[in-house]
């Protein structure tokens, strides 16, 4: 599996605070069957991540797990903050895109409140060469109330990730319950971790893909799309995902 969503670097942010913190996310990570995850700090006004300081911490990370003999790919990434788009310039995008491809943005939904103009920065992303990935936003209470709103910013060329603690239980019934919608209207094309510490959302994607309910879509939000992410090449609708039969007894 590959885990495109983690807050894994050192110091920059509000996850790990440790190399050691860092390790043991990375560990947690591979004895669940993640062979890759994505640093993806966030760049927003209290965590201003400069494209330069993600560089260099995931090249440190990836030195010191060839050292402590980690298996585990570190891959460059940031998580934008919606307002701090404006203030930077396409190389900078470019720098913080998932795997640096060139092409996706993975990018912060509001916990609450629904982002103004989305569906215009999705279509002026998209007009720039880069394609968004909207971060967690089965978390949203807006989404929660309607998970089909997100419908637009799709047809528009977003990509929605979802959160393995949602899916799984473990944030809470609203988040599960958008998070499960979300998978069966097709509008999920994406399951990470946004493992922070590992006390918070520690990294894995095992549970929330069995909690999924079905190997194929399961395989596509864990394998296939992040895979096609990392190369820059286009990622496929979502399969839809398998109901569970109902069976009357009369």
């Amino acid at each position: 599996m590959i885990d495109l969503h983690s807050h894994i670097l050192p110091g920059l942010d509000d996850g790990s605070r440790t190399v050691d913190e860092a390790r043991a996310l990375a560990r947690r990570a591979a004895d669940d069957g993640v062979t890759a995850i994505a640093a993806t700090p966030h760049v927003r006004s209290d965590y201003p991540t400069r494209p330069e300081e993600m560089e260099r911490g995931v090249t440190r990370l990836r030195e010191d797990f060839v050292e402590q003999e980690i298996d585990v790919e570190v891959l460059p990434g940031g998580e934008i903050d919606l307002v701090m788009l404006g203030s930077l310039d396409d190389d900078e995008l470019r720098r913080f895109t998932l795997a640096q491809s060139g092409r996706y943005l993975l990018l912060e939904f509001p916990y609450s409140g629904w982002p103004s103009g989305l569906e215009e920065t999705v279509y002026g992303l998209g007009l720039r060469g880069f394609l968004a990935i909207l971060a967690h936003p089965e978390r949203n209470r807006e989404v929660q109330s309607s998970p089909a709103r997100l419908g637009e910013a799709v047809r528009m060329g977003a990509l929605v990730q979802l959160t393995a603690a949602s899916l799984d239980g473990r944030i809470g019934r609203s988040s599960q319950k958008a998070a499960e919608r979300l998978l069966e209207d097709g509008l999920a094309h994406l399951l990470a971790s946004d493992a922070h510490t590992p006390e918070i959302r520690e990294a894995g994607l095992g549970a929330a893909a069995e909690a999924v309910g079905d190997d194929g879509l399961a395989r596509f939000l864990t394998v296939e799309a992040p895979a096609a992410i990392v190369a820059g090449e286009p990622v496929p609708k979502p399969p839809r995902k398998a109901r569970r039969r109902r069976y009357l007894l009369f």
